[in-house]
């Protein structure tokens, strides 16, 4: 194993892979100082205001005159604004599709609307913060002792939120498509559907826009009208209790890979996450795309500086859409007295990572090679086949969260410094950038693919694994973040705009 990776021969620097005291050889030069694992070396003399280059793409501005040898991190680097120029189809390779007969599959659970559960929930959701509290009662009352008569249903979960009532326009669009992509979701059986009665995000206004309508599988009520807290835990209950055989009441039927949409995520990212990890699930993804099946990246914040990349794999109407929502970031964390280069977090510095672009140009690497085919809006209905983006914050749960609304049955997370997440109803899977952390939290990580520094494995190989392993866990096996019983906390709408 070398004690450096460059990653093109056009940039000027290299990533160390373990930590490097001063005068290890470093090609031309030599180390300057101490360079703590994963860090950044200049490979050559970098003038101050000259390109910092990785990827073969510019991450930052040199802030003084560095010679060979020496760290480029935070003091030495700094973030500015992009100037790349947009293009639009200039970079499209075309997917080669499986034929439909030779797809591969996987055990799920068919929906009446032609979609298909990897698991098969009952959710109480919240309309309201003020019902949060009879909904987590509810989901409670539910336990491994009753549930075992009932092996087709997985659980009951209590989705509930912060929000519901004092806000509006784009904040209250938000948390609506992310309830209701979650009543809808093919991963949910049944829903219970509980509020106070008095809040602005009123039950029967939305399940007339959103075409829900009241029988076995869904069942809804409000605070006030059933006529306190303990009464409506009570019904709660019996709606629940009544509605579990008829949840039960459907098996896993052989289904084509085609059915599975899987939300790309990364948290606690380190300098590997873009050596390892994201192109190894880009490669997973491009297979799944062959497939027939859909993939769909979010955090816009975090394709910042990136975005160049995806405009070039989309026509000009999909990449305009894209950089809509980008100027919209732009625009609202002016706003809000911040910039886009508050991110990275002191974890991803610590790991590494230097600037927003640099994050950024890794974290894109999830998307693979397939052409973008269609830009959504945050919890917007997936409805487009192939590779995707949603428009959400770069803070995981409220990412993944409006993902799932969506209708992603799975999830995949990339983590250099390690997570802890989980995501029902859909199982996250979890896949370490390298093989310290994946030893380290074994019992959390699913994939090690960090074995692509330590012990030669390909990108490909590695992506070959991801994906293979998307297929047992949408057929049933349990994700390690499952089997530890995450999930139920991780339920986040992004709260946007004002409260009143």
């Amino acid at each position: 194993m070398s004690d450096f990776v460059r990653l093109d021969p056009a940039d000027n620097v290299v990533t160390a892979v373990k930590p490097l005291e001063a005068g290890v050889p470093i090609e031309q030069t030599a180390t300057a100082m101490l360079i703590p694992r994963g860090h950044k070396i200049a490979a050559r003399p970098i003038a101050k205001g000259e390109k910092v280059i990785k990827y073969n793409q510019v991450i930052g501005y040199a802030t003084r005159d560095l010679a060979a040898g020496e760290h480029v991190h935070v003091d030495e680097c700094e973030f500015r604004a992009t100037d790349v120029e947009y293009t639009f189809g200039t970079d499209v390779r075309p997917v080669t599709m499986v034929p439909e007969d030779q797809r591969d599959t996987f055990q799920g659970y068919p929906r009446a609307d032609g979609r298909v559960g990897t698991r098969n929930y009952i959710a109480v959701l919240s309309s309201v913060n003020c019902s949060a509290t009879a909904c987590k009662h509810i989901a409670d009352a539910f336990g491994p002792d009753e549930l075992v008569a009932y092996p087709n249903v997985d659980g009951v979960v209590a989705f509930t939120h912060g929000t519901g009532c004092g806000n509006y326009g784009e904040g209250m669009k938000a948390l609506q498509n992310v309830m209701w992509g979650y009543a809808r979701h093919p991963n949910v059986g049944g829903v219970v559907m509980v509020g106070l009665g008095c809040e602005g995000n009123q039950i029967e206004w939305l399940m007339e826009a959103f075409g829900l309508e009241v029988g076995p599988r869904f069942q809804w009520m409000n605070i006030q009208n059933v006529a306190g807290l303990r009464r409506t835990i009570e019904v709660g209950v019996e709606k629940v209790r009544a509605m579990l055989p008829v949840v039960n009441d459907i098996e896993r039927e052989t289904c084509s890979a085609s059915e599975l949409t899987v939300a790309l995520q990364c948290g606690g990212s380190d300098a590997w996450s873009g050596v390892t990890a994201n192109p190894a699930v880009g490669y997973a993804s491009d297979l799944l795309v062959a497939q027939g099946g859909t993939t769909v990246l979010g955090e816009t914040p975090e394709i910042y500086g990136a975005e160049h990349l995806l405009t070039a794999r989309a026509d000009e109407a999909t990449g305009k859409k894209l950089l809509g929502f980008v100027q919209w970031w732009e625009d609202y964390t002016r706003r809000n007295y911040a910039t886009l280069n508050n991110n990275p977090s002191p974890g991803n510095k610590a790991g590494g990572l230097t600037t927003i672009l640099e994050k950024s140009l890794g974290a894109t690497a999830k998307g693979g090679t397939s052409p973008l085919a269609a830009v959504w809006d945050y919890g917007e209905q997936v409805t487009t086949r192939g590779f995707t983006f949603m428009n959400s914050p770069g803070y995981d749960p409220a990412s993944v969260t409006g993902q799932v609304a969506g209708g992603s049955n799975l999830v995949v997370f990339t983590t250099g410094r390690g997570s802890a997440f989980g995501c029902k109803p859909s199982p996250s899977v979890k896949i370490a950038t390298n093989t310290e952390l994946a030893t380290k939290m074994s019992e959390d990580m699913d994939i090690n693919a960090g074995t692509i520094i330590t012990d030669g494995k390909t990108v490909e190989d590695v992506g070959r694994e991801i994906y293979d392993y998307w297929l047992a866990v949408a057929s049933g096996q349990l994700s390690k973040s499952e089997a530890q019983g995450l999930g139920d906390l991780e339920f986040v709408p992004w709260q946007i705009g004002a409260t009143l």
